[in-house]
């Protein structure tokens, strides 16, 4: 049974750029030297076995998902990075991946270095999942708009929905995006929100047949896809941490500067932005939620790389049910430990320990001037109140307290969200949950104190 708080397929998935690639920025020298040659090399299989089955799965079902196999790129235009991809090549073909350095690319601009992966491939992700719905077998039921919320655990376990009910199961997987239930794991510390941005264009030019991406920040990565008669491109990145970025409509500004600096862009056809969690070390937590939890399994933090680790997770958790164990258990086991994630841990929870210090700052606005379609934060009967106004002139009140963990959220202008800076719980200005941890809505006003989630770390 497969239960989705809202529609299957809506969220991070049906919004990701869909590259098929065990290149995955610059991990590999990174994961040799932080966890070793062995567990560097069972990602690096993990990664590329997933390429292959997304593969042999849409040949074998006749799924019509737009794939083709292109090569993968990491580029640098700074001299900054020239050394770094000199060790990711070394370092990838030493673990088994066709990879390459080259001095230029198809793309209408200079660059110092750039390093190929063979053997890559993109598709179109909705119309590949779609098809493998359609093929489940009958025995397997999908409910969606059913949240769940909790886990009681006994002989078996049951998880509790937002409707009262509860799912009997020998076996829970909890592939949630960020774990609903957390078990004693704290999760809520070991993985952190970051959202990134994309723009689809047509352009008068031909795009070249590859999949790019620079080593460098502000992450500019471009790919193609096709749209009835003509040909997308994705301009994507400006990543940064869920609730932490003053104004977010600059991040599709720059975007679209970056793609007429380097193309004549036609039309501008979408935009859209998502967010993936980010672990300590960069590779997922797949396997037991806790080592105390056998039958509770989880699959989180894939760092905007989802589509191969996303596949090699089901892989990793079916072997570890059915034969309980897996070949690629040891670099994606949630209770691994090294150095690199006890730094990371102090950073990043300072970083949260600072919003939510920060948020409790009093603001000093009134409303008389809030023209629509902006937000503003108020003091109302002692409490802070996040409003918005409507194009219709109509105000929008609730009380920005995340039910998470009680961070204080952040405004979102271009989605018009209620984005919190601490965890990645977002909200609409009306208060209902968007995504993210949160299983609590957003109160008004008059309702009484809102009331923070009290089974975050059962």
């Amino acid at each position: 049974m497969l239960i989705e708080a809202d529609r299957i397929l809506q969220g991070t998935t049906g919004h990701t750029t869909a590259k098929i690639s065990s290149q995955h920025a610059l991990i590999y020298d990174k994961l040799k030297n932080q966890m070793g040659e062995e567990k560097a090399r069972q990602y690096a299989e993990a990664n590329q076995k997933a390429i292959q089955f997304i593969a042999d799965t849409a040949a074998e079902k006749g799924i019509d998902c737009d794939l083709a196999w292109r090569p993968a790129y990491v580029y640098t235009q700074s001299d900054k990075y020239v050394k770094q991809i000199e060790n990711e090549e070394k370092a990838a073909s030493s673990l088994g991946i066709k990879a390459s350095i080259v001095h230029e690319l198809p793309l209408p601009f200079k660059i110092k270095a750039a390093l190929r992966f063979d053997g890559q491939a993109q598709f179109h992700p909705l119309k590949y999942l779609k098809a493998l719905v359609k093929v489940l077998p009958d025995s397997v039921r999908i409910f969606e708009q059913t949240r769940a919320i909790n886990i009681e655990e006994g002989n078996t376990a049951a998880v509790i929905t937002n409707q009262g009910k509860k799912v009997v199961a020998s076996k829970v997987v909890i592939a949630s995006h960020y774990p609903f239930f957390d078990g004693g794991g704290m999760y809520f510390s070991r993985v952190y929100p970051s959202r990134s941005y994309a723009v689809g264009v047509t352009i008068t030019e031909k795009f070249p047949e590859g999949m790019f991406i620079s080593a460098e920040s502000p992450t500019r990565s471009l790919r193609s896809t096709p749209l009835g008669d003509e040909e997308l491109v994705l301009v994507v990145g400006e990543d940064h941490k869920t609730g932490q970025s003053k104004n977010t409509a600059t991040h599709y500004d720059n975007l679209l500067k970056f793609a007429h600096d380097i193309y004549e862009v036609r039309e501008v056809k979408y935009r859209w932005s998502t967010q993936d969690y980010i672990t300590l070390d960069g590779v997922p937590y797949v396997g037991n939620l806790t080592s105390q939890h056998p039958d509770l399994y989880v699959a989180t933090g894939f760092g905007k790389w989802g589509i191969t680790n996303g596949t090699a997770s089901a892989m990793v958790i079916k072997d570890l049910i059915i034969h309980g164990d897996s070949p690629w258990k040891e670099v994606y086991t949630p209770s691994r430990f090294n150095v690199a994630s006890a730094v990371n841990f102090v950073v990043s929870n300072a970083d949260v320990a600072k919003h939510l210090i920060a948020g409790k700052f009093k603001p000093t606005e009134d409303l008389e001037d809030l023209p629509p379609g902006e937000a503003r934060i108020i003091y109302a009967d002692g409490d802070k109140v996040g409003a918005f106004r409507d194009e219709k002139g109509e105000l929008h009140l609730v009380d920005i307290t995340c039910t998470h963990m009680g961070c204080e959220l952040a405004w979102n202008e271009a989605e018009r969200s209620w984005d919190c800076p601490c965890h990645g719980s977002r909200f609409t200005y009306e208060g209902d949950i968007i995504e993210g941890p949160a299983l609590s809505h957003l109160h008004h006003p008059g309702e009484g104190p809102n009331q923070v989630e009290p089974n975050v770390i059962q």
